[in-house]
């Protein structure tokens, strides 16, 4: 049984409708994984006691119903999930209790007959693209746990991963779903924006950068929830219906940016060697200019993230008083998002604005941007951040995942794939971006790519079985 945790979490579900397995069972050896392999990378974090997931386990075999019939599943710990605690990697809310209900994705997934079990790990407050966090502590990247996992969504890729959960959800504001899919060797998905809808409370207008998103083993899987996830709320003013999308053929390789964006010796090669796998996919691709200066979309995106930063933090640190002890990325997001005055958010908007247009004139004649996930490696669990690539100073704590802005920005759809892997055994992944709408289309442009690529299926050691 010890193999069923790998199966596609298509194939577990399909085998539970049919009788030839059983919640039980699934959950049993997801469990047996779990207590084997979570203390050494500590993905999931408020887990379940064994017997209370079997019972539940019981209760879907008996019961259950839906697309994701008796799927274990843990809930990103930026996300509320009923009957668990919402830390966000926080000591000013790790000592709150369970909360009651759940966020509007989680209860998707709840109807749709998943069993929730736990949470996934992040970075306190989300912030920065690696996972540790003084509540829970460190994810370990399961290729090599001397290394970091990447973030925000650390802990769901890591699970995902070793076969601890069927599927996750993540959160991307600025590559929480690309870049630790693709420095795991699993697959993440930025969702158009609006098609998987946030809360309906506090503002609904203003803040459009992050959004909740599928991630999974396979493209397969990440089309099943993000089916489930996916549609409109009516309580909310905005948002979108998943769409028929085609699959995109013609693809653009934008590699630095034109030199704007510092990489790490190795990304770019390896990245380059992977592409010519598109002939199999039935695309092709080709090296254009850029279609907007680097310079000015890090503006726009350093002013509207703080802002939005701020306004998410500011009724939990309203005093500065009581900002003692608050991480040093969140008060640097914090202290320049409430300087700001409404003028500079408008011009940055205007700039937004500015390069939707000039993006969606680039998507004339190709349709999709190719960039790397992260501009370096995974980098050793101990470092905070890369404050260096080569002889470029990171400037901010952020900086070296500022290739992943372009689609935050604007709201734009993008997929993590596997890339492959580095002398040393390190993954890294490729981002496809594609117009507003088309995320369907991304997912059979990967699924495409999982078939061609003789990569994708790799196990980290550590998740596999003792001989």
């Amino acid at each position: 049984m010890a193999d069923v945790v790998f199966k596609e979490a298509r194939e577990q579900a399909r085998l539970i409708r049919d009788g030839a397995l059983s919640a039980e069972a699934l959950m049993a050896a997801t469990y047996d994984q779990i207590e084997r392999v979570n203390p050494t990378v500590n993905a999931l974090v408020d887990l379940l006691p064994r017997e209370e997931a079997l019972a539940r386990a019981r209760l879907s075999d008996a019961q259950g119903e839906g697309l994701l019939k008796g799927l274990p599943v843990a809930v990103k710990d930026l996300a509320n999930a009923q009957a668990f605690r919402t830390t966000m990697g926080s000591p000013r809310l790790a000592g709150a209790g369970p909360v009651s209900s759940d966020d509007v994705f989680v209860a998707r997934m709840r109807a749709a007959g998943a069993i929730v079990i736990g949470k996934t790990n992040t970075p306190e407050f989300g912030l920065g693209s690696h996972t540790f966090n003084p509540v829970h502590s460190a994810t370990r990247n399961p290729w090599d746990v001397t290394r970091s996992a990447g973030g925000s969504s650390g802990g769901a890729t890591v699970a995902l991963a070793c076969g601890m959960v069927s599927l996750a959800d993540g959160s991307d504001m600025m590559g929480s779903l690309r870049n630790p899919a693709g420095w795991s060797n699993t697959y993440g998905l930025r969702p158009s924006w609006g098609l998987v809808p946030s809360e309906p409370k506090r503002d609904m207008f203003l803040h459009q950068l992050s959004t909740a998103g599928p991630m999974a083993r396979t493209p397969g899987d990440l089309e099943l929830l993000l089916r489930v996830m996916a549609g409109r709320d009516p309580r909310q003013p905005h948002g979108r219906a998943l769409e028929p999308a085609e699959m995109p053929t013609r693809i653009a390789w934008l590699s630095d940016w034109g030199g704007a964006y510092a990489c790490e010796d190795g990304v770019l090669a390896l990245c380059e060697a992977a592409l010519p796998h598109l002939s199999a996919c039935g695309a092709s691709y080709d090296t254009p200019s850029v279609p907007f200066p680097a310079d000015q979309i890090w503006q726009a995106w350093t002013t509207l993230r703080s802002w939005q930063v701020a306004a998410s933090l500011s009724s939990l640190f309203a005093q500065p008083a009581g900002r003692t002890g608050l991480k040093e990325e969140a008060l640097w997001e914090l202290n320049r998002g409430l300087s700001f005055s409404a003028m500079e958010v408008h011009r940055a908007s205007v700039t937004r604005s500015a390069w939707f247009s000039a993006a969606m004139a680039f998507f004339a004649s190709y349709d999709v941007i190719a960039l790397p996930t992260a501009q370096v490696f995974p980098f050793p669990v101990d470092d905070r951040w890369p404050t260096q690539i080569g002889s470029t100073a990171m400037d901010t704590y952020h900086r070296w995942m500022e290739v992943t802005v372009p689609a935050s920005l604007i709201g734009l759809p993008a997929i993590a794939v596997p890339a492959g892997f580095s002398a040393e055994g390190l993954p890294m992944g490729l981002q496809f971006i594609g117009r507003p709408g088309t995320d369907l289309g991304l997912i059979e442009l990967a699924r495409r790519w999982h078939a061609a690529t003789p990569w994708c299926d790799a196990r980290p050691p550590c998740a596999m079985p003792p001989a």
